[in-house]
C-alpha cells in the first residue's frame, strides 16, 4: 500500500496504542494488592491480577456498546473478584467502591508507553499532521496518563467517551471529534489497537484507519481490507 494522500488529521487511541495499558495496569494491580492487604484472599499477586483482568475484560465489551454503565463496570470489576475470593459480605460493597478510585489514582501515575509510540507522534508532528486522540477511557484518569507519560502536548484535540456519553464504535463519537476539530472524515485517519471499537467504528464513520496489530491477530472480516502494522514505526510507510 502506498502512502495515503489527503490526510490532515491523524487520530490515535490512547490505551495500548500510545500508552502501554497492559504493562501499566499489571504494575498498578500489584501495588494495589500489597497496599490493600489483598494477599489475605488470593493465593498470589498474579492470581489476583489474572482474576481481576479476566473479569475486567469481560465487562469492557459490554460497556463499549452501552449495555452497562461506567459506574456498574467500576464497581463490578472489583466486587465480583472479591466475592469469589471469599471477602466478607458485610464489607464487600464498601471495599469494592473504595478500590476503583485507588486503582485509578495509581494507574494515572504510570509512564510506560507502547514501544515506538513517542517516536511515531514526533514523526507525525514533524510531518505537519494535526494529531487528535479518541478514547473510551475514563476522564478522571486519561489526562493523568497523558501528563505522567509526557505526551499530552502532542494532541490538539482530545475526545473522551465520558465527554459525550457515547463510546467507540458509535459513529457519534467520531462525528463529535470532527466537529470539535473542524475536520472532515475524508481527511481523517485513526490508528488503534481494537479492531471493533477503533477500526470498525472509524471506517463506519467514513474515516480511514490503520490497525495496530502487534500480536498479528486475524483481522475480522469487517476490516479485512484495512492495513495493519505490527510496530508503530511502520506507520511511516503510510503517512
Amino acid at each position: 500500500m502506498d502512502k495515503l494522500d489527503g490526510i490532515e488529521w491523524v487520530w490515535v487511541d490512547l490505551d495500548d496504542t500510545v500508552w502501554d495499558f497492559s504493562a501499566n495496569s499489571w504494575d498498578s494491580l500489584g501495588e494495589l494488592y500489597y497496599q490493600e492487604g489483598l494477599d489475605a484472599y488470593f493465593a498470589s499477586v498474579d492470581d489476583w491480577r489474572e482474576k481481576y483482568l479476566e473479569c475486567n475484560h469481560s465487562l469492557w465489551p459490554l460497556y463499549n456498546v452501552g449495555k452497562i454503565t461506567k459506574e456498574y463496570l467500576q464497581l463490578e470489576r472489583f466486587r465480583r473478584v472479591l466475592e469469589e475470593a471469599g471477602f466478607p459480605q458485610e464489607q464487600l460493597l464498601a471495599k469494592s467502591k473504595a478500590l476503583d478510585p485507588l486503582y485509578l489514582s495509581i494507574l494515572g501515575t504510570k509512564t510506560r508507553l507502547v514501544d515506538g509510540a513517542r517516536e511515531m507522534l514526533q514523526y507525525l508532528k514533524g510531518k505537519g499532521y494535526r494529531i487528535g486522540m479518541i478514547s473510551n477511557g475514563f476522564y478522571e484518569v486519561q489526562y493523568c496518563k497523558m501528563r505522567s507519560s509526557q505526551v499530552e502536548h502532542f494532541f490538539e484535540v482530545v475526545v473522551l467517551s465520558d465527554d459525550i456519553g457515547v463510546n467507540k464504535p458509535d459513529r457519534r463519537i467520531f462525528d463529535h471529534a470532527l466537529k470539535k476539530a473542524g475536520a472532515k472524515a475524508e481527511s481523517s485517519i485513526i490508528i488503534g489497537d481494537n479492531p471493533d471499537t477503533d477500526i470498525y467504528g472509524a471506517i463506519s464513520a467514513g474515516w480511514k484507519a490503520i490497525y495496530f496489530n502487534p500480536m498479528k491477530k486475524e483481522k475480522p472480516s469487517a476490516i479485512k481490507d484495512v492495513v495493519d502494522v505490527t510496530h508503530l514505526d511502520e506507520v511511516k510507510k503510510f503517512l
